[in-house]
């Protein structure tokens, strides 16, 4: 009976605690759509005293990005790698690890994604496709597990690892690339071979170049959100990254939470990498494109909130499709696109930093002051001297 009244009584709560965990989110991706527009004032500014016009600058922007059913398709496309690579940054900063390595991480996914579609197995699309994400997020997971695993063992910073992981990514591929007698590659084109049409991801809209891998991006911010919030898993990571040493006293493995949460984030990083290979370019170049670096950002702005990455991945992709219109139709340099990314981290930086003031302030603002303190040591002092001792009083008459 008893525990038929405990189930009863738990599973109404299950849908509300799904509805305060996202209503948990509002304030957090409120706060940075405000740093959106702010950005996007300061950089109107920044445009005005160019000599340009903002106003046109910005229409022709808005169009760029979402004008018309090709520009919506190059916006979700540039927005794919950033989404799944931001998803990976916001798992790690979770657990209280800043992964700079995502753009290793990528490379190496992109590069297996475009190493396994060239050899053409000769496999259905339906196992063949698979088996290449598969294998690009084990190995941009396991090039991210490798700098958690030295966390937990050595204590070595993950902010040095990662950026040594990155550039020895960097020799992987290039020596990849140049081994034409092994693998399926093109030296000459600094690529691997065209992957084989059962491995790549399908178009979703005819004359465009969108591809599946958004719905893969978006499915993965989906179950990023449910591990991270709704499962013992999430959980784990969560406290590891809010109190390492709190979390090892309730019984949590905080080496273990981390390097599982490494892995979890290069694996993300190497799905990006290989929507990019296999969805867009069709096969891998050996060419830093930056997009490791920008999801860093792209983490930021959406507070390492499964939505707010969604949200400012498809902000950044806008921006990145947008600036080429913008600089043919306004005559606006399509760098100030940059100057606007830099404009939206810092407002997002200067907020949270606000927040995080006027916490404190209203943490210091509840406890009592020395002062207080003192003054009411003293009046107990005085009250213990004026009031006599016990041992003084006159014992009460027997009876």
């Amino acid at each position: 009976m008893s525990t038929l009244q405990s189930r009863t009584s738990t599973s109404p709560r299950a849908p509300a605690t799904w509805l305060t965990q996202a209503w948990s989110a509002v304030p957090a991706l409120l706060s940075s759509v405000g740093a959106v527009v702010v950005a996007l004032l300061v950089g109107a500014l920044v445009i005005a005293l160019t000599g340009d016009d903002a106003v046109t600058a910005y229409r022709a922007l808005f169009a760029g990005a979402f004008g018309d059913r090709r520009a919506l398709g190059e916006t979700l496309v540039a927005a794919t790698p950033l989404i799944l690579a931001g998803l990976g940054f916001a798992v790690a900063f979770r657990a209280g690890v800043f992964n700079i390595g995502l753009e290793g991480q990528l490379v190496l996914g992109a590069l297996t994604a475009g190493l396994i579609g060239g050899f053409g197995f000769g496999m259905p699309a339906m196992i063949y496709l698979p088996l290449a994400l598969i294998a690009a997020a084990v190995a941009g997971g396991i090039w991210g597990a490798i700098p958690g695993f030295l966390k937990a063992k050595t204590g070595a910073h993950e902010v040095i690892t990662t950026i040594m992981l990155n550039y020895l990514a960097f020799r992987v591929s290039a020596a990849a690339i140049g081994a034409d007698d092994v693998f399926p590659v093109d030296p000459g084109s600094r690529a691997t071979e065209r992957a084989a049409e059962a491995s790549r991801l399908p178009r979703l809209l005819e004359g465009t170049r969108l591809h599946a891998g958004i719905v893969l991006a978006l499915v993965a911010a989906v179950i990023l959100w449910y591990l991270l919030f709704c499962t013992t898993f999430g959980y784990r990571i969560r406290a590891v990254g809010l109190s390492r040493g709190a979390a090892a006293y309730a019984g949590i493995r905080w080496g273990r939470t981390i390097t599982t949460a490494m892995f979890v984030s290069g694996l993300l990083a190497g799905l990006g990498g290989a929507a990019d290979a296999l969805g867009l370019q069709g096969r891998y170049y050996d060419v830093r494109v930056g997009y490791g670096f920008t999801a860093i950002a792209v983490g930021m702005v959406g507070r390492n909130h499964p939505a707010g990455v969604v949200l400012a991945g498809l902000l950044f992709g806008a921006l990145s499709s947008g600036a080429t219109r913008m600089q043919n139709t306004a005559g606006t340099s399509r760098e100030i696109v940059q100057v606007l990314q830099g404009l939206v981290i810092l407002s997002v930086a200067a907020l949270v930093a606000i927040s995080h003031l006027r916490l404190g302030q209203s943490l210091l603002g509840r406890l009592p002051s020395r002062r207080t303190g003192e003054r009411v040591r003293s009046d107990r002092t005085s009250e213990a001297v004026s009031e006599p001792e016990l041992e003084s009083r006159p014992n009460p008459p027997a009876i």
